[in-house]
């Protein structure tokens, strides 16, 4: 009898502990509701708008914000009071993307080339916010550029911005474009130039566009559905920076490239068409 007892006990001991496995924590599931909104949102957001987006009271998402403030999940503008996501939110995503096979073979790659062409190198993906800068390497003469680690490019005045607008799908940057189109008040049509000109030579190039004296590459690596992985970086300052297509760093980022799309199965007969 005294056996029979112990391993129904035990039974019900193992049935116990995995129930609660399953059920989880929920306090952390509902916080977690306010970090998907402001994911999703691309500007920080007042209080009683992230709790309604979020379906909770102003009041119980407060007590949330204020411990995800504490731990530098979340942040808020000490003038505004609005809320967005804090900087170990950014170094959990960059950890991620770093995890990701691309990205860790591109920072391999990048840094022979580096060291090869002597210029700044870099990798970009698409965020939820846009462009997203998340390696960077910098020559033996740095060039005067204020880019950093989470850097968000501009879609129409960067190689890398032109790049990703002109090989992603339409549904994923219109609303990035239609900001800036409305903010230089230009029109889809004045831009498609630009962006056919990038497919036409298989990258995108600035010269003195964003930054005065500052010119860039960036080159598409694609995955093995035929969809843009990622972006080569490479800029330096006028008259160090070989800007020719077929020139030096044009030359060693396609081939940088290429490389790195047969490692992710990437085959030109799989390219989309755009």
């Amino acid at each position: 009898m005294p056996s029979t007892l112990s391993a129904t006990t035990d039974d019900d001991d193992i049935d116990a502990s995995e129930e609660k496995a399953r059920s989880g924590i929920q306090s952390i599931e509902v916080g977690f509701r306010l970090l998907d909104v402001l994911t999703r949102e691309p500007r920080a957001m007042m209080l009683r708008d992230l709790a309604q987006r979020a379906g909770m009271s102003p009041a119980k998402a407060h007590r949330y914000l204020v411990s995800f403030v504490r731990l530098g999940v979340v942040s808020q503008d000490p003038v505004s009071g609005r809320y967005e996501l804090g900087g170990f939110a950014l170094q959990m995503g960059l950890a991620r993307l770093a995890r990701v096979d691309g990205v860790r073979l591109a920072r391999i790659a990048l840094a022979e080339l580096r060291d090869r062409l002597d210029q700044t190198v870099g990798i970009a993906v698409w965020g939820n916010q846009g462009p997203t800068v998340v390696h960077w390497m910098e020559s033996s003469y740095p060039a005067k550029a204020s880019l950093k680690l989470g850097d968000v490019m501009p879609l129409l005045s960067s190689a890398t911005g032109l790049l990703f607008a002109a090989y992603l799908p339409r549904s994923k940057t219109q609303a990035m474009l239609d900001r800036e189109l409305a903010a230089s008040k230009q029109t889809i049509a004045d831009i498609e130039p630009l962006l056919a000109n990038v497919r036409e030579h298989g990258a995108a190039r600035v010269e003195g566009m964003l930054l005065p004296t500052i010119h860039a590459f960036c080159t598409p690596v694609f995955d093995s559905t035929g969809d843009l992985a990622l972006g080569l970086i490479a800029l330096g300052h006028e008259g160090a920076f070989d800007t020719r297509w077929g020139g030096e760093i044009d030359a060693a980022l396609r081939e940088c490239a290429r490389g790195l799309s047969y490692e992710l199965g990437y085959r030109a007969s799989d390219a989309p068409a755009h």
